[in-house]
């Protein structure tokens, strides 16, 4: 196969060699478009993981839903109402709608995004205080510094313990000082610590400064009866979060005598919306870098067919005698060909090896601290083949410029010329 027959490559090799200088200035437009294709699409892969990093532990498939003031006089009511949801409104909307992967009720010490004073030892603590169920941490999922989250048996017989945030424990706790088993007091009642969370990086619905307790408890402690504040709800991966909101909004409107147009009284918020347009956003972002940093290697391709255009220029005695002595337009064809592809693919693997270094030093100095937005900012696989390929095949183009013109120069014309 003339792919390895050992005199072409000398012969290539020893062309390429008559002017090292020369040849590396060639090099150097493809050397430097590599290294900007290699960092954009690292960038871009890197901000796309750091997306994933901020919000890792939300479920993207979910949304929440509360209840508000109507802005529709209905069936005798008047405009204002305030709609209070019950908890069989979660038993009734889990039931009514199978595509309900997750449902967990809330309700919440005093109003919404309330402060109530949690106290311990003369310390206090400005803090919201949430009965959950268990449910609620696959859904909004916490970092746990210490102990446990709230589980099944504390729900079913009703425990006063509860799971605070980081910022609370400074606020309660000495530095250092054991908190798993010690109690804290809201509104007179005792809880035992179970557990110590640190916030999310990501959209944070409980705030830096919460405390957790079982539902049931809360219900009896409080005396909150059978009201829910709201639902946290994650649906099935393949079922749009859109479609359940829109019947979730349906059935309570039907129960509560809402008005059908009445856009104010349920309010909701689609987690998949935000996931959806960053995923859009890190999509047309990898094109962008792409294709900017392919139309880099077709400029560093192009310096390279020019400076052909002159070695072949340059050559027009050698490429005459070559014909005379029998070479065919198509083995001459075939060596300025190889020439482009060789000086390609050796420069563009140059520039990748230093654009991949600077994405590791840069990913070591700072892809494990949370203010870098960047995380792992590598290039994958199929996109290092992918651009490989593209630019082997761009020299290819752009090499059969000066071979055509090799090919034109008549074997009698190039050995008269001096």
């Amino acid at each position: 196969m003339w792919l390895f027959d050992r005199d072409l490559w000398v012969e290539i090799f020893h062309t390429l060699g008559q002017n090292l200088f020369r040849t590396f200035l060639t090099m150097l437009g493809v050397i430097f478009a590599m290294i900007i294709l290699v960092l954009l699409l690292g960038s871009s892969n890197g901000m796309s993981n750091g997306f994933n990093k901020v919000f890792a532990g939300t479920a993207s498939n979910s949304l929440f839903v509360w209840g508000q003031s109507t802005s529709e006089p209905y069936k005798g009511f008047e405009r204002g109402r305030r709609i209070r949801y019950k908890i069989e409104d979660a038993e009734l909307i889990k039931k009514q709608i199978p595509e309900i992967e997750v449902l967990a009720p809330r309700i919440e010490l005093g109003s919404h995004r309330g402060v109530v004073t949690v106290y311990r030892k003369g310390q206090t603590s400005g803090s919201s205080v949430y009965g959950d169920y268990p449910e609620i941490d696959n859904i909004t999922k916490k970092r746990l510094v210490e102990g446990r989250f709230l589980n099944q048996t504390d729900i079913d017989d009703s425990k006063k313990v509860c799971v605070i945030g980081e910022e609370t424990y400074k606020l309660l706790f000495e530095k250092g000082e054991k908190a798993i088993g010690q109690d804290i007091r809201i509104n007179g009642v005792f809880f035992s610590v179970v557990g110590i969370f640190k916030p999310n990086n990501n959209i944070n619905i409980d705030g830096e400064n919460a405390v957790f307790i079982p539902f049931t408890t809360f219900q009896k402690a409080f005396n909150s009866g059978d009201r829910m504040g709201w639902m946290a709800i994650s649906v099935e991966p393949n079922t749009k979060v859109v479609v359940v909101e829109n019947e979730i909004k349906e059935i309570l409107k039907k129960k509560y005598d809402i008005h059908p147009k009445d856009e104010r009284a349920i309010g909701s918020f689609d987690m998949s919306e935000i996931f959806n347009n960053i995923t859009a956003f890190t999509t047309v972002l990898k094109g962008f870098s792409f294709f900017v940093g392919i139309f880099t290697l077709l400029a560093g391709v192009i310096a390279i067919s020019n400076i052909l255009l002159i070695t072949v220029k340059e050559r027009t005695k050698e490429i005459g005698v070559r014909r005379a002595l029998g070479a065919t337009p198509k083995v001459v064809k075939r060596q300025i060909v190889v020439e482009a592809i060789v000086l390609t693919a050796f420069a563009g693997l140059i520039g990748f090896a230093i654009a991949v270094g600077f994405l590791a030093i840069a990913d070591s100095l700072w892809g494990s601290g949370d203010d870098f937005p960047f995380v792992k900012p590598m290039v994958s696989v199929p996109q290092f083949v992918i651009s490989f390929i593209l630019m082997v095949g761009l020299s290819v183009l752009i090499g059969l410029i000066p071979a055509n013109r090799a090919i034109r120069v008549r074997p009698i014309e190039a050995l008269r010329e001096e």
